[in-house]
């Protein structure tokens, strides 16, 4: 569970903001209150770890502001009507609802086994149909949009600061490939409103039947729960263009000041390429935690910075999740040793400073090992009171950054877990006859059930408090 820490006196939080290209210290817009709008997912298909990285950036993020002493609202949308969704429909020859709630369901799995913490709401976009009205009244009233045959469009050269967030000139953009380009005014102008076509969903508008363009969907539920301006916009590098883009000229030319903050999380990649379906590269997380376990993924999904590229591959998985056990391992010989139950600790400078420069998680989880050494030096020397406070210190880092290996949400997924508990009472056994051995002085038995233990791929150690045993690591 997160609670509120008090991290140093001077410190305080600085972001990139992709708007200002530069990192900016982070006021809110309510002190105490943060407001967060992140983009969710558009259900067509199951989520891979690349869908996944943007949540779990923005869960981090989440966690941080909390520990601060933050109340967080965190929006996170699910587009469940779009292009995508209704061609995968009609290859199925199903609803469009039916794939929608389908994927839904697969990415809040998907979510939950990675320990994100649950939205404070998680609108559809179907749900606010009436919402996208409004917003087009406003900017057909204001000369920003215009209706033809049913369709409604945003007129790009109505907005002046159009391409401010991507940085591009609007001469030099494409068209706009969301419908087609001889009715509009400008081939640039992007879809509000898309007439009815035989076979889709449509609801009723002024306009005429229809269903919502995607861009117009998130402005109108980011200020149905957030209002008319907020603290931060999250998403996926990808969403930049046009998606926020849009999002950003219809918000703002209706008379909103939408976002103060603009976070873009960067691509996982694999062979050096965004991860899409399209390079037959896709790794479901219902698959891949499969291989590795749950609170694994997160720790290396979580691992580089939100803003850098993180190149996927089963063998980097492999040694990042031995890097978590190295912590994990500490937290079970100080169990063990300590037998008591960890305090609430003020968050180490280090780690907050570290948090406080743009969510520096590489940083923070250099100050997490440093403090692993530290406490099992201080458990080798059996120095109970530095062992404690290290024990402490790691315990309120690992929560913040949703990797606390004793938290609800990885209740049975403790290093080795299951295999432990198949193993653990036969491995008893051993280790029974293995001290019964070593009483009677018959060492030679003794060492003989050790080395097989060992060659069962089983590490024993002899402790004061008695012979522990774990999985041997894999090279």
């Amino acid at each position: 569970m997160v609670t509120a820490r008090h991290y140093p006196v001077g410190v305080s939080l600085r972001l990139y903001d992709t708007a200002a290209r530069e990192v900016r210290t982070f006021e809110p817009l309510v002190p105490g209150r943060v407001s967060i709008y992140l983009c969710g997912a558009t259900v067509q298909a199951p989520p891979h770890v690349g869908h996944i990285r943007s949540g779990l950036a923005f869960d981090i993020l989440r966690r941080w502001l909390m520990a601060s002493g933050y109340d967080v609202t965190f929006i996170r949308n699910v587009t469940d009507i779009d292009d995508k969704i209704l061609a995968r429909a009609a290859e199925e020859d199903v609803p469009f609802w039916q794939v929608a709630m389908r994927n839904e369901r697969a990415f809040t799995e998907a979510y939950d086994v990675l320990g994100c913490l649950p939205p404070t709401y998680e609108p559809r976009a179907t749900g606010h149909v009436p919402e996208m009205i409004d917003l087009m009244h406003r900017l057909i009233e204001d000369g920003h949009a215009y209706a033809v045959d049913g369709d409604v469009y945003f007129d790009v050269r109505s907005f002046p600061d159009y391409g401010a967030l991507s940085g591009q000139r609007l001469d030099d953009m494409q068209p706009a490939v969301d419908s087609e380009a001889s009715i509009k005014r400008d081939p640039r102008d992007f879809a509000l409103w898309k007439s009815a076509k035989p076979g889709e969903p449509q609801w009723q508008t002024p306009w005429g039947p229809g269903r919502p363009g995607w861009h117009l969907e998130c402005s109108a539920m980011a200020s149905r729960y957030l209002g008319p301006v907020f603290d931060i916009h999250g998403g996926g590098l990808d969403l930049l263009f046009p998606h926020h883009e849009n999002e950003i000229a219809q918000s703002k030319a209706a008379g909103d000041d939408f976002a103060r903050f603009w976070m873009h999380n960067a691509w996982v990649t694999t062979s050096g390429e965004k991860m899409s379906k399209s390079l037959g590269n896709s790794l479901l997380v219902s698959e891949v935690v499969q291989r590795v376990r749950p609170v694994e993924l997160r720790y290396y999904l979580g691992s580089a910075h939100y803003r850098s590229m993180l190149e996927f591959s089963d063998e980097a998985m492999a040694e990042s999740a031995a890097g978590f056990r190295r912590i994990e391992g500490f937290l079970r010989r100080a169990e063990e040793t300590l037998g008591d139950a960890p305090s609430p600790v003020a968050v180490p400078a280090a780690f907050a400073a570290a948090m406080n420069d743009d969510l520096g998680v590489p940083q923070a989880l250099a100050v997490v090992h440093d403090t692993v050494r530290s406490g099992n030096a201080s458990l080798a020397e059996e120095d109970v009171t530095a062992a404690r406070a290290a024990r402490d210190e790691v315990i309120v880092m690992l929560d913040i950054l949703g990797i606390n290996p004793s938290a609800q949400t990885w209740v049975g997924q403790s290093e080795d877990g299951a295999a432990r508990r198949a193993l653990g009472p036969l491995v008893d056994v051993v280790l029974a006859q293995r001290q019964a051995a070593r009483e009677r002085k018959d060492f030679a038995v003794a060492d003989a059930l050790r080395d097989g233990l060992a060659a069962s791929g089983l590490v024993i150690e002899d402790t004061a408090a008695g012979p522990r045993w774990s999985l041997a690591e894999e090279d």
